[in-house]
């Protein structure tokens, strides 16, 4: 497996470009905007897209995933269902930030449990809500990598301050289901430098071994 960010929008979004070196085929995460750098991007790794992950609806992570399928005939999978508000509301977003953004439904509303294939790899689906509420990380454990979205970030975590955010859904998710995964997880955030699970565990003023044991 190979990873490569391809940063979008006005936000600086991190979107991911996964592939099986094996097979050379691979997937966007989050392609947000910016297609003609996400389609260069892929065009210079020799990539071949077989589809498109979301972690979750909002407009620097989305906001043209639609446009992408469409213009390439590529099956979104992701987010989890309880973000189809945000996906709804994109095109009103979109003119209220001044970003492109365009409402669209996935093929496939990714679980807590569910696998997603790129390639010949398998990558483990989390449900983890809180910054929105159908929030999903994906991981692949051969790798000990995962792409977290605007769960955690390198020392700190996801905003909850926007409609259907839940502060304390969000701490379980990352105390919960994210840390047991191992200290060794390297991890793509939405947004600023790659981390670790354990990194974070040690540093991070919000979810940190020490700031939860306070």
């Amino acid at each position: 497996m190979k990873a490569a960010i391809i940063p979008v929008t006005p936000l600086q979004q991190n979107c991911s470009l996964i592939w099986c070196t094996k097979t050379m085929r691979g997937a966007l995460v989050d392609p947000g905007g910016d297609l003609d750098r996400l389609k260069a991007g892929v065009e210079r790794a020799g990539v071949t897209l077989e589809k498109i992950l979301i972690t979750h609806g909002h407009l620097d992570h989305c906001g043209q995933a639609g446009v992408l399928a469409k213009e390439l005939g590529l099956p979104i999978e992701g987010p989890q269902e309880a973000d189809r508000f945000w996906i709804a509301r994109l095109a009103d977003d979109a003119a209220r930030f001044g970003t492109p953004g365009e409402p669209f439904e996935p093929d496939r509303w990714l679980e807590n449990g569910d696998q997603v294939t790129v390639g010949e790899l398998t990558l483990d689906v989390f449900h983890c809500p809180g910054h929105t509420p159908g929030h999903v990380v994906f991981v692949h454990r051969p790798s000990s990598f995962a792409i977290v979205g605007d769960v955690l970030f390198q020392g700190s975590i996801g905003r909850t301050d926007f409609p259907m955010s839940n502060h304390q859904d969000l701490i379980d998710a990352i105390t919960g289901k994210l840390w047991p995964l191992g200290d060794d997880i390297t991890f793509i955030p939405g947004h600023g430098p790659t981390s670790t699970f354990g990194r974070e565990r040690q540093s991070n003023p919000f979810v940190g071994d020490a700031a939860l044991a306070g």
